[in-house]
């Protein structure tokens, strides 16, 4: 029986209920690997028609976490960024990604960007997933079609997101 979004989303809100904390953002990472290997959820909700490039497939009312779908059909070289006063849980369904890791060497001031520089790189295969935490500056490289579900730990539409440059 395929895993489903409502499957997802309730034991993601009960992990988090029990921890909240990284222990529990670890164990959110496997449920989202179980969903990532069920080929019925990633052909449900991961299409180019609903989330091209990002779709938010369920908001939780009570704890605030989304569960996002993402299809990008093209190569795409982001830049190194955080999610603001958010964590992020990075999925991969189908493709490949190569995710780099940064390194601050200079915090920003005022109107200044944060500096960083590259620090780890390793690529996140379908089933793989990887939480980063508030702050964890990172990004992803992609050389073709990739689907992938990245749980926020609040809606990213309503979040400030940090200045950040490479050095």
């Amino acid at each position: 029986m395929a895993y489903t979004l409502e499957q997802l989303s309730t034991d993601i809100r009960e992990t988090l209920k029990a921890d909240s904390g990284v222990t529990g953002k670890q164990l959110v990472c496997k449920l989202v690997s179980k969903a990532l290997l069920d080929q019925e959820f990633v052909a449900r909700h991961l299409t180019a028609e609903q989330c091209r490039p990002r779709k938010v497939l369920y908001e939780d009312p009570e704890l605030g976490f989304c569960v996002c779908g993402h299809v990008y059909e093209n190569a795409a070289h982001g830049a190194p960024h955080d999610h603001g006063s958010s964590w992020a849980i990075y999925g991969l369904a189908i493709g490949d990604t190569e995710m780099t890791d940064w390194r601050v060497v200079k915090k920003g001031e005022g109107d200044e960007p944060t500096l960083v520089e590259p620090a780890k790189t390793y690529v996140l295969k379908p089933g793989d997933s990887h939480f980063y935490d508030v702050g964890v500056v990172h990004s992803p490289k992609r050389e073709g079609l990739t689907k992938l579900v990245r749980i926020e730990g609040r809606n990213l539409d309503h979040v400030k997101r940090s200045n950040i440059r490479a050095a």
